[in-house]
């Protein structure tokens, strides 16, 4: 409840008590809000007041309206940018089921990109890994990783986790250097991820390196707004 000894507006108090509950647990991701109606008579406030507060939580991405359903509490994964933790890991600490759908896993002739970013020769064969992955059953992104063939020679090999595999293997990715790049999605990664054709989507490019400070990894993941944001911690 809005506290009367703050001079702060009542809509920005509620609203931030609300955006802490929800990163707080009290709400789970899809749960639904209480009603307007109760919300106001056990806050004691005016709905004008409670739906600005709404307002200024949705527009943080934590809640989403649904006419004639209600307010429900989005299923936003946070990746944190200061650790080099694997999507599955991530997942399952925040509370949430991965899940990976392949659409291929193969061997083949490294193309110019791959050879330039991994430091390979012309002739180089890389395993390819394109894949669906999924928080809950819902599909938040769209990944390519490519590795060396010395690295990885069986695509097949690789279960759940990539890094889950490259760690039982010895070959652990210490160091990554990540690109951010907006982009539009075309008609078939659109599809891939139930979006709009067209639609503005956050590209990251990932380029990983070995213990011995040679590129193991070049993955490009596509993130849909709608459930993933980047964390970043900064200290001075």
């Amino acid at each position: 409840m809005p506290g009367d000894g703050d001079a702060t507006p009542r809509y920005l108090q509620l609203a931030r008590k609300l955006a802490d509950a929800i990163q707080g647990g009290s709400w789970k991701p899809g749960d639904a809000l209480p009603p307007e109606r109760v919300l106001c008579e056990e806050l004691k406030i005016s709905r004008v007041t409670l739906r600005m507060a709404l307002d200024a939580v949705e527009e943080q991405g934590l809640i989403a309206r649904r006419q004639g359903a209600g307010t429900f509490v989005t299923r936003h994964i946070e990746h944190p940018l200061t650790s080099l933790t694997s999507f599955t890991d991530t997942l399952r600490r925040k509370g949430y089921e991965p899940g990976t759908h392949w659409l291929e896993r193969q061997l083949r002739p490294a193309s110019a990109e791959e050879i330039m970013r991994l430091g390979l020769s012309p002739q180089a064969e890389v395993s390819a890994l394109t894949r669906l992955r999924s928080a809950d059953g819902k599909v938040i992104a769209y990944e390519r990783s490519v590795l060396p063939r010395r690295v990885l020679p069986d695509p097949q090999a690789v279960g759940e986790s990539l890094y889950g595999w490259l760690d039982a293997h010895g070959m652990p990715v210490v160091r990554a250097l990540q690109y951010f790049r907006a982009v539009n999605v075309d008609k078939r990664l659109a599809g891939f991820l139930e979006m709009k054709e067209g639609a503005a989507i956050l590209r990251v490019m990932r380029i990983g390196y070995a213990r011995d400070g040679v590129a193991i990894e070049l993955t490009d993941t596509y993130c849909h707004g709608d459930y993933y944001d980047f964390v970043a911690e900064l200290n001075r």
